[in-house]
């Protein structure tokens, strides 16, 4: 009898779901991303934030989560503006998507303006020698895609000081200057009642105001809660469209957006007496069924989620109930101690929820010892990564062929920053 081709690997000719079961089961691990989920928290900020115009934060591949992936979803339901963190990032989303204004929150170095202009980009300068460098690029080479400023009102990281930025006003307020967006960044936003919020927004706001017609933003994923003084042009919301808690002393308005299942590669029993794990901090206080899971450290599931004899660590679900961490996280395994499931519950090469199925993103950051954005920026690359919703059918743009490229600028020389303003 000839067997059905559907059933038969060499026939080429799986269904697709055979086909994803199949590229999954090589994997010890599935991140699936609901980018449906990832658009519904971008129009729940954008609604809190109108009239401002809600722009996305996708640096460090949006949060772990995929940037051009995000990137496409995001810009297909109305997303103008997206920030990255460095020019090589950029590039990767202005494949994705070629219309959006991307800008580099990085800053502005010698030698770099012709990467900004062949991918249409901007930076944001934080620094009077990056804006002098940046001036000499556009001036040499008639570049004129536009930046943004940086202010510092309080962070002591990145931007100008209030008096740098007042001594640059009457050259923005002169015109033909190409800064498209003025920018600072909240220290304390998560904290409602922190009074440098107070103290930042008045700053912001009095600088903010002298540079005439140009945009202004403040607020990043907790700035936009703080209400609408801090909301001003633009809002900069990062790790709240992936989910995670931008009001914390609140209940978490944001839906979840990742889901991290992984594999029993062994189902085994321990007598009572006897420890799990590397330095066996953890003892069985009864005879134990453990699940041995195809996840650890090297795949951005934290050493400090670990139990030991006085201390209870992460929870995993296993067939739908939570079990605990029994000892130590590994670098490629976990154990899971499910003596309280049904027998046969939990079997070899079965799923367990890592991530989701109501353990959050904050509650995992809790047990690491760390915050939300560490989680999921920590997330490996040795899982199978799922996509859906946002329409993610078509694949990625080709890149643009060499007589595609837009033309590079002409070299330029590199002399000195012009002076400006002391």
């Amino acid at each position: 009898m000839a067997s059905d081709p559907k059933m038969n690997p060499r026939s080429g000719l799986l269904s697709a779901e055979a086909n994803q079961a199949a590229a999954l089961a090589a994997y010890g691990g599935v991140l699936t991303v609901d980018l449906d989920a990832i658009i519904a928290n971008w129009r729940k900020l954008e609604k809190t934030a109108v009239p401002a115009e809600c722009s996305a934060v996708i640096k460090a591949d949006a949060y772990g989560c995929g940037a051009e992936q995000v990137a496409r979803a995001l810009s297909k339901a109305g997303c103008r503006t997206f920030f990255v963190a460095t020019i090589e990032e950029a590039r990767k989303v202005r494949a994705a998507v070629p219309e959006p204004t991307i800008y580099v929150l990085g800053g502005y170095f010698q030698n770099t303006g012709e990467h900004y202009a062949q991918i249409n980009c901007r930076p944001v300068i934080g620094d009077l020698n990056e804006l002098a460098e940046w001036d000499v690029f556009c001036r040499r080479t008639g570049w004129n895609g536009g930046a943004a400023i940086h202010i510092d009102t309080g962070m002591n990281r990145l931007g100008l000081t209030l008096s740098e930025a007042q001594a640059i006003i009457p050259r923005i307020n002169a015109g033909d200057h190409g800064i498209t967006l003025v920018m600072s960044h909240l220290v304390s936003a998560e904290q409602l009642n922190s009074p440098v919020n107070a103290k930042q927004l008045a700053a912001f706001r009095a600088i903010a105001s002298e540079f005439s017609g140009v945009p202004a933003a403040l607020a990043n994923s907790s700035g936009i809660f703080l209400g609408a003084p801090f909301q001003f042009d633009l809002v900069r919301p990062g790790a709240a469209l992936y989910g995670v808690n931008p009001t914390p002393e609140a209940d978490n308005p944001m839906q979840p957006v990742v889901d991290l299942k992984a594999r029993i590669v062994q189902i085994r029993n321990v007598e009572r007496g006897e420890s799990v794990g590397y330095g066996g901090t953890w003892t069985a206080r009864r005879p134990t069924k453990l699940a041995i899971i195809a996840v650890g450290y090297a795949d951005g599931y934290f050493r400090a989620a670990s139990s030991n004899d006085g201390t209870r660590g992460a929870e995993v679900i296993v067939a739908g109930k939570r079990c605990p961490v029994a000892g130590r996280v590994s670098m490629d395994l976990i154990a899971i101690d499910i003596t309280d499931l049904a027998p046969n519950a939990a079997r070899r090469g079965h799923m367990v929820t890592l991530l989701g199925e109501g353990i959050t993103v904050d509650e995992l950051a809790h047990h690491f010892g760390t915050i939300g954005y560490e989680v999921l920026t920590s997330l490996g690359h040795r899982y199978a990564r799922v996509y859906k919703g946002g329409n993610v059918v078509e694949p990625l743009a080709k890149p643009a062929t060499a007589a595609e490229q837009p033309p590079s600028p002409p070299p330029m020389e590199q002399p000195a920053p012009p002076p400006l303003p002391s």
